[in-house]
C-alpha cells in the first residue's frame, strides 16, 4: 500500500458509500472525535479524489439485487460499478470477494508493478 500515496496509480476514488461507511464504524467503535477528524483527513487527501454516488444507485441497486456467486455490501457492489467506469476497473483492497467479479482486478503485492503502469486510478 506504501505505492498508492506514491501516485503509482494516479488519485484513488473515494466512493461516498466508503466514506459514509468508515465515519459511521469508527462513530460506533471509537467516538465521534476520530469518526470526525478521519473523515476530514479523507476529504482533504489530495491522493483521494471524493465520488458522490446519486448518479451510480440505480446501477448499485441492479448490480446489488442481481448478483449471483458472490456476496458483495452494497457499498462494494458500487465500488465494482464505479471500477469498471473510471478505474479500468483496478481495486486496492483486501477484500478476496472483487477476485469473483468480472471486469474487476484485485491488485495485490505478488503481481508485477509493470502490469499496472498505464491504469489512470484506482478505487
Amino acid at each position: 500500500m506504501e505505492r498508492f500515496p506514491g501516485g503509482e496509480w494516479g488519485n484513488g476514488l473515494l466512493l461516498e458509500y466508503v466514506f459514509l461507511e468508515v465515519v459511521t464504524v469508527l462513530l460506533v467503535r471509537r467516538d465521534l472525535t476520530v469518526a470526525a477528524r478521519v473523515g476530514h483527513i479523507l476529504l482533504d487527501a489530495q491522493e483521494l479524489d471524493f465520488v458522490p454516488c446519486a448518479d451510480f444507485f440505480p446501477d448499485t441497486v441492479a448490480s446489488f439485487s442481481g448478483q449471483s456467486g458472490t456476496r458483495l455490501s452494497f457499498a462494494d457492489a458500487a465500488i465494482a460499478g464505479v471500477a469498471r467506469s473510471r478505474a479500468d476497473g483496478l481495486v486496492l483492497t483486501f477484500d478476496e470477494e472483487f477476485r469473483r467479479l468480472d471486469g474487476i482486478s484485485v491488485h495485490s503485492d505478488q503481481e508485477p508493478a509493470g502490469r499496472l503502469d498505464n491504469r489512470e486510478r484506482a478505487v
